[in-house]
């Protein structure tokens, strides 16, 4: 007998949906392609935004292999900030790190311990018909079949197979994110901050629209990548694991890391950012997490934004589903998602669009970011930390924003 949802991916979106789903008695069946653990292209790094979701979901820090963050170290140009996350009336003043390979598998099994259904090793192709998804083929896991769900949550990450299948695209105007990480050992492993540096270059000098990053994973290991946005002039020539080595070859001595020896071979992909990947609803059927572009433009963040976008979608899905044939319940998940992240998205987009440009990228290093106090805002504005008390002066920061951009183009 088919569930009454099926959630595609059991990354943090799906994962996160199908918790709060089975949580209110909704009949799910989530399906993973692969098998738990697995890699992922990922920071490792949890915001406070994410640990408030976990913190939701009940999860017990207790006992994994997390480590726990207290600020962000910063570095542009040759200055360099400690900032500890900042008192919010909402998120937790600390942050975490955590291998994906671990996490994901734990909080698919918190869901199933709710009530939801998880089958792993299974491929998902969705049927569709006068643009509904009619049935879903699953191949693997627990034997070849068809099912007929009410609605589909699709959780399938960046290349999101089934959405484009069933009728979702990217917007190509919008930008996306190539990032490349390995991990590497480092005596530094159990450093409280993680590390960004905002001014990265390439092994010629050429500065990079972009941030690179090391996160301390408190076992022996660091995760250490580069980000870059596809807004400057030749980006489809970039080769993002050189630029990879050339950050790490420019690493501060105090990871003592060794080039030429990660622990692992470097892996990578593009992420689609802004919620760029619609329409986020159709007939029977949302996107959430990367599978609908909920990337942070500012800093390439995107655990955060899955396990916030599965919640939301759990209540309109559920609803949903409480009356049968009621396709108009999911309109109300787009225009929350709306609601919530335009305003900041919008910005975001003026922001990484103008990084593309090297004489204002240069401006922003060399002048614009070096103050504390402006660091500190920045580090608000990039994990999207602002205050609700702080509304009034949010609309401010984003117009000064607008216009710093707007001036150096």
């Amino acid at each position: 007998m088919s569930r009454r949802v099926l959630v595609v991916g059991g990354g943090p979106g799906g994962a996160a949906c199908a918790y709060w789903l089975a949580r209110d008695g909704v009949d799910v069946h989530l399906v993973e392609k692969k098998q738990y653990p697995r890699e992922k292209a990922c920071g490792d790094g949890l915001t406070p935004r994410a640990i408030k979701q976990l913190l939701d979901m009940g999860f017990e820090f207790d006992g994994h292999d997390l480590h726990r963050v207290d600020g962000l170290r910063a570095y542009a140009g040759d200055l360099m900030i400690e900032m500890p996350w900042p008192q919010h009336s909402i998120y937790p003043d600390w942050g975490a790190t955590m291998r994906r390979a671990d996490l994901d598998g734990i909080v698919a099994s918190m869901a199933e311990q709710q009530g939801a259904t998880i089958e792993q090793g299974t491929t998902a192709t969705p049927i569709v018909e006068n643009d509904k998804i009619t049935g879903v083929t699953l191949e693997g896991g627990e034997g070849d079949r068809v099912v007929h769900p009410d609605v589909v949550v699709i959780a399938d990450g960046s290349n999101s197979r089934f959405g484009r299948s069933a009728g979702a695209s990217r917007r190509r105007d919008y930008p996306f994110g190539l990032a490349v990480r390995a991990y590497y050992e480092s005596p530094q492993s159990d450093d409280r901050f993680i590390e960004s540096q905002l001014d990265i270059r390439d092994r010629e000098g050429r500065a990079m629209p972009g941030y690179g990053w090391v996160f301390p994973l408190g076992d022996g290991e660091i995760n250490v990548g580069a980000g870059l946005v596809s807004t400057f002039k030749g980006w489809k020539d970039v080769n993002t694991s050189r630029i990879l080595d050339a950050y790490i070859a420019a690493l501060p001595d105090h990871w003592h890391v060794v080039e030429d020896t990660p622990h692992t071979r470097p892996i990578g992909g593009k992420l689609p950012m802004s919620l760029s990947v619609g329409p986020k609803v159709g007939r029977n059927w949302v996107l959430i997490g990367d599978a609908s572009g909920a990337v942070n433009p500012f800093n390439g963040e995107g655990i955060d934004y899955a396990y916030e976008t599965g919640r939301m979608a759990a209540r309109y899905v559920a609803d949903a589903v409480a009356v049968a044939g009621d396709d108009a319940a999911l309109a109300g998940y787009a225009r929350e998602l709306e609601d919530t992240y335009g305003d900041y998205h919008r910005v975001a987009r003026v922001f990484v669009k103008a990084i593309g440009n090297p004489t204002i990228m240069r401006s922003l290093t060399n002048v614009g970011l070096r103050s504390k106090p402006l660091m500190e805002w920045t580090l608000k504005v990039m994990a999207n930390l602002l205050d609700p008390d702080e509304a009034r002066t949010t609309e401010h920061i984003y117009k000064a924003i607008e216009r710093t951009v707007n001036a150096g183009n």
